[in-house]
């Protein structure tokens, strides 16, 4: 009965509309998302480094706690995400700051968004990876007026001495009769950032920081080492 019904419904939308594709949407199955910021000049993109949320994708990306570097996504994908991320900045011309969004599911990486804009992880970012992501996009922005040559073909990559965990904070003590479970809508109101040489201490930190050391067992994530 559903069947012929749907099969009714689509013979009925064609011909109402027969110019425009039907389109079906796929969710992804238990994907885990993650997101790179890069800076670009126009012409050349460097990425520091990708950061793995640690909810499953689903999660609003201001809402999710993420680890940067990676520790679960495969050599492989980091380097396709770095790649995608810099041929899209460049083929789009961003100078600036970007944010791109991605999920990987069963090996594949799949790209959510692309945001030509600093995100709200610059600041992580640049910490973790200690590179001053502001003044050099900045300098980027200005390099007309100033005539300074673009940073990005100066730009490496280096070794990262330590894990950063962000976690965000939410105000759902104030609002005892707000659902908290989280989902693709932000709820959060701030961030903080744990350091440290383990990733697993780092976590608590963060959570620690966020006043959320009741509540680690809401993080589906593996931490030990």
């Amino acid at each position: 009965m559903m069947m012929k019904s749907m099969v009714g419904y689509m013979a009925a939308a064609v011909g109402v509309t027969p110019d425009r594709p039907i389109l079906i949407d796929r969710f992804l199955n238990h994907a885990t998302e993650c997101e790179a910021d890069a800076i670009s000049d126009g012409t050349h993109a460097f990425v520091p480094a990708v950061m793995e949320h640690i909810e499953l994708a689903g999660v609003h990306s201001g809402d999710s706690a993420c680890i940067l570097p990676s520790v679960h996504i495969s050599p492989e994908n980091v380097a396709t995400i770095k790649e995608y991320t810099r041929k899209i900045a460049e083929e789009m011309h961003v100078r600036g700051l970007m944010n791109m969004q991605y999920a990987i599911e069963n090996g594949k990486v799949y790209v959510l968004e692309a945001n030509p804009r600093a995100s709200r992880t610059v600041p992580l970012v640049s910490k973790v990876c200690n590179i001053r992501m502001v003044p050099l996009a900045t300098d980027i922005i200005t390099s007309e007026l100033t005539g300074r040559p673009s940073p990005v073909p100066e730009l490496k990559e280096q070794k990262i001495p330590y894990y950063g965990v962000k976690e965000a904070v939410f105000p759902f003590n104030m609002f005892p009769e707000v659902d908290p479970v989280l989902g693709p809508e932000m709820r959060s109101t701030g961030e903080v950032l744990g350091l440290s040489e383990s990733y697993g201490e780092a976590f608590f930190k963060a959570q620690e920081a966020a006043s959320l050391t009741t509540a680690v067992g809401r993080h589906s994530f593996d931490l030990c080492e």
